[in-house]
């Protein structure tokens, strides 16, 4: 019962693919039309011609005719709609990717036109078989019911005897035959050619497949500031939220701080995590909020006494004020001093952290001496901290692709002298090349 269902849905698709296929071709056939009309009345100015009537003209008409339309195929509009016809009737299969946009390039426009002439070449043909055989055929199957008078003025054969009679039907169903073949070998034909004639070009993919980089890349950076800001400021609130409760009966005064710095840490998580968002949203609210400046070392102070509320002691040192570094690398810097801090909220606990951010100048550079900043944080943790933070996270992966992407090194681990310090190490170029 199955099988037999199967059967008969796969015949049903296939009749209405092969009729669809047919439709597409006599479509073809119709769009040469005024191409064959044009090249008829101008071939109709030589002495002798009779492209209406001589069945050698009209083939050399039906010749003349497709140049002018592989010159129409040109217009970029002419992809699109051809395109959208045979995705809707050629059948295609579901791998098959058609171009949407218009042909833009020349490349897509040759393509376009020797599409639009083979479809206009073989929708002719077929057109011509649709029209011309089928009336024939059936007077092939009717004359075994007519008598010899009759015959004889259809131009059939005057010998009217039983094998005429047998051999009429026969050749009707022969040319029926020739028609369903005819119409699908050309569908075949088509729907074989247009993923190569209608599908994008070299450049076209190129382009698609850097938009969809760009994209992913943008959502790998959203992504990160997400994870940075707010992962930095829930980690602040939960050390903060924890001390007050261990004191609250205690020391009131302590817990009343750590509520205030719950609100201003909260407070400046909501801020840049509507900034984030902003580049999310289209237009109005979200065009300004993207123009909203996002965090850099000038900021670290901020950064810093949030940190020191949640319970941990912050030692910097720096040369000097951060406020004149590269606007590039002084954003990234900070997230990566922010990501810095939030591991060790997450994984230390309540420890001195030790930050330090200098200049420095890299002699080994062959194109000369180069400046750097960098960023060295250190904090105690003991082993079992340590064992966790191996493997690493989603905030060193995003600290690795930040300075990847400024064409820094960072390293992070235990420290080589005391296995009881685990260090990170960010070199990032001030030099940002373009």
């Amino acid at each position: 019962m199955t099988g037999a269902w199967w059967r008969r849905t796969a015949r049903a698709a296939l009749g209405r693919r092969t009729r669809l296929r047919w439709v597409h071709l006599v479509l073809g056939g119709a769009l040469l039309m005024p191409y064959f009309l044009l090249a008829s009345v101008v071939l109709s100015a030589i002495p002798g011609a009779n492209p209406f009537r001589s069945l050698g003209w009209q083939l050399i008409t039906y010749a003349v005719a497709l140049p002018p339309a592989a010159v129409t195929a040109l217009f970029p509009l002419v992809r699109t709609l051809e395109a959208t016809a045979a995705r809707s009737l050629c059948g295609l299969p579901a791998s098959a990717e058609l171009a949407t946009a218009p042909a833009t390039s020349w490349d897509a426009r040759s393509r376009t036109s020797i599409w639009y002439v083979l479809h206009l070449a073989v929708g002719g043909l077929v057109s011509a078989v649709t029209l011309a055989l089928p009336p024939a055929a059936l007077l092939l199957l009717f004359l075994p019911f007519a008598g010899a008078s009759e015959a004889r003025e259809l131009g059939w054969p005057t010998a009217w005897d039983g094998a005429v009679a047998v051999a009429a039907p026969a050749a009707g169903l022969l040319l029926l035959a020739v028609v369903v073949a005819t119409a699908v070998g050309a569908g075949a034909l088509l729907a074989r050619c247009a993923p190569g004639l209608l599908g994008a070009v070299p450049a076209e993919r190129l382009a698609a497949a850097e938009a969809r980089a760009a994209r992913l890349a943008s959502r790998n950076r959203l992504a990160r500031e997400l994870h940075d800001s707010v992962g930095h400021a829930l980690s602040a609130v939960t050390l903060q939220a924890s001390a007050a409760r261990k004191v609250l009966d205690a020391d009131p005064e302590f817990a009343r701080q750590a509520l205030a710095a719950i609100e201003e840490t909260s407070r400046g998580a909501v801020g840049e995590l509507d900034t984030v968002l902003g580049l999310l949203r289209d237009g109005g609210d979200g065009a300004a909020a993207a123009t909203t400046p996002s965090p850099t070392l000038a900021d670290l102070d901020g950064l810093l006494d949030r940190t020191r509320a949640a319970g941990v002691s912050v030692e910097l040192t720096a040369p000097g004020p951060l406020g004149a570094l590269p606007a590039v690398v002084s954003r990234e810097a900070y997230r990566i001093v922010q990501e810095g801090l939030s591991n060790a909220l997450r994984h230390a606990g309540q420890v001195p952290v030790r930050l330090r951010i200098a200049w420095t100048a890299d002699e080994a550079d062959e194109d000369g001496p180069r400046k750097e900043l960098e960023i060295s944080m250190e904090n105690p943790v003991d082993g079992t901290a340590r064992e966790q933070r191996t493997g690493g996270g989603r905030g060193l992966r995003g600290i690795a692709e930040r300075t990847a992407l400024l064409r820094g090194v960072c390293a992070w681990g235990p420290d080589g002298v005391d296995d009881e310090v685990w260090r990170l190490s960010v070199r990032l170029p001030l030099e940002v090349s373009r």
